[in-house]
C-alpha cells in the first residue's frame, strides 16, 4: 500500500519535534527547532486574541533590551536572556500557527504527542535500570527527567476524552492512558500532582464558585492539610530510602517556596530552599539599586550575586541571569512593570465567554486550570521561561482551535 504523507501530516511531525525536543535539555537546540518551526508555519493574518498574548510577552522583552542600553552587561548573558525571554513568544507562536495549518481536533494530537513523550521517558527509565543499575528513586529521576507537565495535559485530556471529541480506538486510548499514566507517576514529581488534581478539578467545573463546588473545594482543602499534617508528624528523612525522599520533598513544598530567611552557613539549609535564596537574594540587590532599576529592572545580561558558589547542575556559579522563579526572572529584566505585564497575560486562561457549543465550554474549563497551574509553575519553577517547558506551545493551540471551533460554527448558521 502506497503511503501518501500530506502537508497535515508533516505539520503534525513538526508539532510532535517541538514539543519533544525540550526533553532532551539542549536549549540552543530548542530554540532553533522553535524558530524554524515558527518560520515554516507562519500565518498572512492572526487573532486579536493572539497578538494580545504575543505582545505581552514581546513587551517584557522589549522594556529588558531597552534597559539594557543603559548597563553594562556581558554580551554573553545578553544573548542568553534573548533566547530565554522570546521563548514564550515562539511558543505561543508555534502553537497558534501549527494549529491552523493542522485544522483538525489538536487534542488527539497532543494525546498522542503526550504518548510519543511517555515511551521516551519509560525507555531513558528503562535504560538506567539495566544499563546501571539504578534503584535510588533520586538516581532514577535523574535518569529519566524530573518532571513532565506536557504528559500530565494529554493524560487529563485522553481521561476526559468525550468532553473533547476525541475519536480514538478503545484498544489503543487504554494504552495510551495506561503507558501515559505510568510514565507520570515515575517521574514522582510533586508540581505534576499538583498539576493533575487542579486540572481535573477545573474539568468538573469545581472552579465555577457557588455553594456547592466551595463546599468540595473546602473538603479537598481539609483533606491535604491533614495528609500533609500526617507527612510532617511521620517526619521523613532528607535522604531516606524509597519514598521516604518524596515524603520528605513534600514535607519542605512550603518552606521550599516561601521561606524568608535562610542559613548560607547550613548547606542543608541552603539546599533545600535554594528557590527561596535566590528570590530572597534577587529582592535584596534590586532594592538597593535605586527606584529606576526597582521599576524597570537592569536589563538584558543582568546577574544576581550568590555571594558564593553554589553547585547548580554540573556547574559551580556565584552569578546567575536565570532564576528558578519565573517573577523574579522578569523583575530582574523587566522590573515591576514587567511583572506587572506578566500578570496580565494571566488574563486569557479566565476571561472566556460560555458558548453553546459543548467543547468551547470544555476548552474554557481546561484554560482556567491550565491558567491556575502556570501561576503557580511560575513561582516554583520559571513556568514560560524554564528551557525545558513546552506548555505554551498548548495554550497557542487552544486559543487558535477555540477560534476555528466558532468560526466554523458560524459559517453553518450563516449557510443555513
Amino acid at each position: 500500500m502506497k503511503t501518501v504523507i500530506t502537508k497535515k501530516s508533516i505539520y503534525q511531525i513538526v508539532f510532535i519535534l517541538c514539543v519533544v525536543i525540550p526533553y532532551f535539555d539542549n536549549f540552543e537546540l530548542t530554540i532553533a527547532v522553535w524558530s524554524l518551526a515558527a518560520l515554516i508555519s507562519i500565518q498572512s493574518s492572526y487573532s486579536i486574541g493572539i497578538i494580545k498574548q504575543v505582545f505581552y510577552f514581546s513587551a517584557i522583552l522589549l522594556i529588558a533590551l531597552i534597559v539594557s542600553f543603559f548597563e553594562n552587561h556581558k554580551f554573553y548573558f545578553i544573548l542568553r536572556d534573548i533566547t530565554y525571554l522570546i521563548k514564550p513568544v515562539l511558543g505561543i507562536l508555534i502553537g497558534y500557527q501549527l494549529c491552523k495549518k493542522i485544522n483538525q481536533n489538536i487534542f488527539e494530537l497532543i494525546v498522542r504527542a503526550g504518548f510519543v513523550f511517555s515511551l521516551i521517558h519509560l525507555f531513558f527509565l528503562l535504560r538506567g535500570v539495566l544499563f546501571y543499575k539504578v534503584i535510588n528513586i533520586n538516581d532514577l529521576r535523574f535518569f529519566g527527567g524530573f518532571f513532565s507537565d506536557f504528559e500530565v495535559f494529554a493524560f487529563v485530556i485522553i481521561l476526559f476524552y468525550k468532553k473533547f471529541e476525541i475519536v480514538i480506538p478503545p484498544k489503543k486510548r487504554k494504552l495510551y492512558t495506561v503507558i501515559i499514566g505510568v510514565s507520570i507517576f515515575l517521574y514522582l514529581a510533586r508540581t505534576n500532582f499538583i498539576q493533575f488534581g487542579i486540572l481535573v478539578l477545573a474539568l468538573k467545573g469545581f472552579f465555577n464558585l457557588n455553594k456547592r463546588n466551595l463546599t468540595v473545594l473546602a473538603v479537598i482543602a481539609t483533606l491535604t492539610i491533614l495528609g500533609y499534617s500526617t507527612i510532617v508528624m511521620i517526619n521523613p528523612k532528607r535522604n531516606g530510602p524509597g519514598l521516604e525522599a518524596f515524603l520528605y520533598k513534600i514535607k519542605i513544598i512550603p518552606e521550599e517556596a516561601l521561606k524568608t530567611r535562610i542559613n548560607r552557613e547550613d548547606w542543608k539549609d541552603l539546599n533545600d530552599n535554594y528557590r527561596s535564596y535566590e528570590n530572597i537574594m534577587t529582592v535584596k540587590q534590586m532594592s538597593h539599586s535605586g527606584k529606576e532599576t526597582f521599576i524597570f529592572g537592569k536589563g538584558l545580561g543582568s546577574t544576581i550575586d550568590l555571594k558564593e558558589e553554589i553547585q547548580l547542575g554540573d556547574k559551580k556559579l556565584r552569578f546567575i541571569s536565570i532564576l528558578h522563579n519565573g517573577y523574579m526572572t522578569v523583575f530582574l529584566k523587566s522590573g515591576l512593570i514587567g511583572v506587572i505585564i506578566l500578570l496580565f497575560s494571566f488574563v486569557v486562561y479566565f476571561k472566556n465567554k460560555s458558548s453553546t457549543i459543548p467543547i468551547i465550554n470544555q476548552i474554557n474549563l481546561l484554560m482556567v486550570g491550565m491558567g491556575l497551574f502556570m501561576i503557580m509553575s511560575n513561582w516554583v519553577f520559571m513556568g514560560y521561561y524554564f528551557k525545558a517547558d513546552n506548555k505554551i506551545i498548548i495554550l497557542g493551540m487552544l486559543i487558535c482551535y477555540r477560534e476555528i471551533v466558532i468560526r466554523k460554527r458560524q459559517n453553518i448558521i450563516n449557510n443555513d
